[in-house]
Formats: structure tokens, sequence, C-alpha cells
């Protein structure tokens, strides 16, 4: 079954989401992946717009700094890349999320009947459909607790920077709407401003980011 992939943090870049898909290491990223089990591209990437907010809160072991994450049920709206995958590769990509190695499908029919599914009680474990396109599910992953439920935690430098690719690439957004974007989620606003996520798009470009395979 293919699903579209609903990707909000660093995987809405395609060349930072082959990292899961091939099996690499990101830039500026700690951890090397394994990569899932059926490594070929995403067949399409399409910008989609949900209802919800991007926050940021707990701590990753990849970047140092705070991870994304999705609340369907606070108002306001999410910029995704949603990216046309087959489910096995979403599971691989899930597992790896959770620092798991890939290879078992996930049971996703509760998550495509109700909107929802509880897969365990860990930060990613989430499974949330936010409706069909073109016929296929919209699929992503967040934590169990809502946007308020814990202190923010600004993500690192180098994992906003793949934030941003992924934005510029997928939505095609000036630098400027970005971090404005950036800058005024939640838990970022702790330390970051629009105009300090501004200043570090300017002085590290974003166009060359990649994977180390």
């Amino acid at each position: 079954m293919r699903v579209w992939y609903a990707a909000y943090g660093s995987n809405m870049h395609r060349r930072r989401l082959r990292c899961y898909l091939r099996g690499g290491r990101p830039d500026g990223g700690a951890l090397t992946l394994p990569g899932c089990r059926d490594r070929a591209d995403p067949e399409r990437s399409i910008p989609l717009l949900l209802p919800g907010v991007l926050y940021f809160a707990t701590e990753s072991l990849t970047w140092t700094g705070g991870r994304a994450f999705y609340d369907p049920r606070v108002p306001g709206e999410i910029a995704v890349a949603a990216h046309l995958i087959e489910d096995s590769q979403f599971s691989d990509i899930h597992a790896q999320e959770m620092y798991r190695p890939p290879g078992v499908d996930l049971d996703l029919r509760e998550a495509l009947d109700t909107g929802r599914c509880a897969l365990g009680s860990g930060r990613y474990e989430t499974v949330v459909c936010v409706g069909r396109y073109e016929g296929c599910p919209v699929l992503t992953f967040t934590a169990p607790w809502r946007c308020r439920d814990l202190p923010g935690n600004p993500p690192a430098a180098a994992y906003l920077r793949h934030l941003a690719a992924g934005l510029s690439a997928t939505h095609g957004w000036s630098l400027e709407t970005i971090a404005g974007y950036l800058g005024s989620r939640p838990g970022a606003d702790r330390r970051w401003t629009p105009e300090s996520v501004a200043a570090l798009l300017v002085a590290r470009p974003i166009h060359d980011l990649g994977c180390a395979e």
C-alpha cells in the first residue's frame, strides 16, 4: 500500500530523507541510520498545509537540541512535505526514529479507521492519519502528549537548517518566511527569534545539506 508520509521535521528535505531510506548520517547529526528494506526514493513529494502546530521538546540524540513534534489539536497550520512511499518504508522510517532496527511492518488499521493510533507511549509512537490525498492516506507520527504538557526545548542550529532546507525545497518559501515560521514555533521561541534564524540561514547556506552514506 502506498501512503503519503507527512514529514514536518528534517525529513521534509528529500536529501535528508535519503538517510532514512538508504542509510547514512545527516550533515550535523551524531547518529548513522541503517536505512529501509526498500531504499527507493519517494515516487513524489508535494507541499501540504495541515491543521495543528509544530513545536519542539525533549532532547534529540542526533542533534542535541529539541525534537520536532506535531500537535493536531492546537489551532494553527503546519507545513509538511508529503512523500509518496510504500507502507513498509513508513514503518522502517518510524523504527529508525525510535532508534530501533527496521524490518517490522506497523499495523496501521486503527489509524486508517479512526484517524489516530497509539502504538506505545514513546515520543513518536502515535500515528495520525489526517485524511487522504489522491486516494492514498496521509500519515505521520508524533508524541502522545499535548504541545503544552511539557517544557519546550529549542532545536539545535544544525537541525533548524535541515528544516529550513525542506521548507525551501518543498514549499518554495523565502528566507524571511522560513525564519518567521521556525523562529516563532513553541519551544523554538525559548532561544530563537525570526531574526536569529534568518541570520543563521544567511551565515550557513542550506542548499548543500545532505546525507553522508
